[in-house]
C-alpha cells in the first residue's frame, strides 16, 4: 500500500513538474492527457478514487487517535502499536500530500487552460491589429496618392486657368484690331465713294468741257 501511494505521489509530482516547467513539448502531452482524462467517465473515476483516498485517510486518522488514545491510557505504547502508528502516519501523510497535490494539478491545468485561450486571443488580436495596421498603410498610401492626384490636377487647373486668361487677352487683343481693320476698312469705302464721287464729278466737267469746245 505506501509502495502504491509513494508511486502515485512520485507521478503526480512529476506530472506537476511538467505542468509548472516548460520541457519540451512535455506540457502539451500532459495537457493533452489532463483535457481527455476530464472527458468521458473521467472525471467521475478521479473523484471516485478522490473519496476513496479520503475514507482511507480518515481512518488512518481514527487509528492514529485511537493508538495514541490507548497510549495516553497505558501511559506508554507497545513496540506493535509504534509500528502501526507510524505506518498510519505516513500512509496519512501520502495521502494527504497526493490529495492537495491533486487539487494543485487540477487548478494549474485549469489555470494554464485558460491562459491557453487568452493567449490564443491575444494571437487573434494581433493578427487582427496586423491586418488592420496593413489596412491603414493602404488606405495611408492611397491617400498619399490622391493627395499627389489631387495637387497635380490643381496645378493643371491653375495651368489651363493661366492659359485660358492668355487666350482671353489674346482673344481681347485680336477683337481690337479686329474691330480697328473693320473701321480702317469702312474709312476706306468711304475714302473710296467720296473718290468715286470726286471722279464722276471731274468727268462730268471734263466731258462739258469738250462738248463746248466742239460746238464752237
Amino acid at each position: 500500500m505506501i509502495q502504491l501511494l509513494f508511486l502515485v505521489l512520485f507521478a503526480e509530482g512529476t506530472v506537476a513538474l511538467f505542468l509548472m516547467l516548460k520541457i519540451g513539448p512535455l506540457r502539451e502531452l500532459v495537457m493533452k492527457g489532463l483535457d481527455q482524462l476530464k472527458t468521458g467517465k473521467g472525471p467521475a473515476t478521479v473523484k471516485t478514487i478522490a473519496c476513496t483516498m479520503s475514507v482511507i485517510l480518515l481512518s488512518s486518522i481514527t487509528s492514529i487517535l485511537k493508538i495514541q488514545n490507548k497510549g495516553v491510557k497505558l501511559g506508554t505504547l507497545t513496540p506493535m502499536d509504534q509500528v502501526l502508528w507510524r505506518t498510519h502516519l505516513l500512509e496519512a501523510s501520502l495521502i494527504g500530500y497526493i490529495l492537495f497535490l491533486l487539487f494543485i494539478i487540477d487548478r494549474v491545468h485549469e489555470y494554464l487552460r485558460k491562459l491557453i485561450g487568452l493567449r490564443s486571443k491575444v494571437e487573434d488580436c494581433e493578427q487582427e491589429v496586423g491586418k488592420l495596421q496593413k489596412e491603414k498603410l493602404q488606405h495611408k498610401e492611397k491617400e498619399d496618392k490622391s493627395s499627389k492626384e489631387i495637387r497635380s490636377l490643381k496645378e493643371e487647373i491653375s495651368n489651363l486657368t493661366e492659359n485660358l486668361k492668355k487666350l482671353q487677352l489674346d482673344s481681347e487683343e485680336k477683337d481690337k484690331r479686329v474691330l480697328s481693320a473693320e473701321a480702317h476698312v469702312v474709312a476706306l469705302q468711304k475714302q473710296s465713294e467720296d473718290l468715286l464721287l470726286e471722279y464722276d464729278r471731274l468727268l462730268d466737267q471734263t466731258l462739258q468741257g469738250q462738248a463746248v469746245n466742239f460746238m464752237g
